[in-house]
């Protein structure tokens, strides 16, 4: 793999002779925590594998990833920022991945790459996990852009009673919604968009939210996309307060904690999705012999 555009950290097939190869690949990427998490995952389910981790230089994705899959690579995570180029790469895109618009797991089979999206069902899992109640709920999401719309599919066939996107483009949080406006009616989920400014406005948010999901980056820069005025309109003391930023409590888990809710952050969706990727790839056969939630407190201590 001498002549592929990435620095590859560790992950070139025939230096691992009797292992399938996988790896993740994002820029940078030498913080993952992948590799751990399916190295956990394959001890447990005693499988013969290997999972290193790819850099492509950014717009030599799809270089980096049919060389890796031509030298034999057998599958492929796939994170910031080249979760659109994935989808374009792959030959067959799930349901799931074609409605989320990015792909995060690839693979191949019979020469067609395939592409899928599991951070949906990675973040339903883990709520479940920690006893959130899905169905029936009034869900807050809170961004429009690639994470919010990953997981919307996932989250309205859980069919809770209401889902409003707050962006703060309300246009961009009104196109999200005419994206999903089908499969919300199919589940009778009521499905709605407001700019996050609106929230700060009890006539229009008069209810908190049972599930309140940050999607937005702004945890990364310790932001917050909820205002004071807005978040004591959305938490309430029952209410539980998600944010796909893991390893710190966020701003936003803040603010949640001081109205006296329940907090997570996303290190469990980050392990239930790569369960999901692993079983893909593996076999679902081998379900009972991983367990996602061992190796997520293994992270965490």
């Amino acid at each position: 793999m001498n002549a592929i555009p990435v620095n590859d950290l560790y992950t070139d097939p025939s230096l691992f002779p009797g292992l399938d190869v996988y790896a993740v690949a994002g820029n940078p990427i030498t913080h993952s925590k992948s590799p751990a998490i399916h190295k956990r995952f394959a001890e447990q389910s005693k499988q013969a594998m290997h999972y290193g981790r790819l850099q492509p230089a950014i717009g030599q994705f799809t270089a980096a990833a049919k060389s890796f899959f031509a030298a034999g690579g057998q599958g492929m995570n796939v994170t910031v920022p080249f979760k659109l180029d994935a989808q374009a790469l792959a030959d067959v895109l799930s349901s799931h991945a074609q409605l989320a618009g990015a792909v995060n797991t690839l693979w191949i089979k019979e020469g067609k790459i395939y592409g899928d999206n599991t951070d949906g069902a990675g973040l339903v899992r883990d709520l479940r996990a920690q006893g959130i109640q899905i169905r029936g709920a009034r869900i807050l999401l809170l961004g429009a852009g690639g994470a919010a719309r990953g997981v919307m599919g996932p989250l309205l066939e859980q069919e809770p009673t209401q889902l409003v996107v707050a962006n703060r483009s309300n246009a961009k949080a009104d196109e999200l919604v005419n994206l999903f406006t089908d499969l919300a009616n199919d589940h009778a989920v009521q499905l709605q968009s407001r700019a996050l400014l609106e929230l700060e406005d009890q006539t229009k948010t008069p209810l908190a939210f049972d599930l309140v999901i940050n999607a937005t980056a702004a945890g990364l820069s310790d932001q917050s996309p909820l205002t004071i005025n807005a978040a004591s309109h959305v938490f309430v003391p029952s209410s539980f307060a998600y944010d796909m930023v893991y390893g710190k409590t966020t701003a936003f888990m803040q603010q949640a904690l001081h109205r006296g809710a329940r907090v997570s952050d996303g290190l469990g969706m980050l392990v239930e999705q790569a369960a999901d990727a692993f079983l893909i790839w593996r076999g679902v056969d081998l379900s009972g012999a991983i367990d996602p939630r061992a190796v997520l407190s293994e992270l965490r201590s």
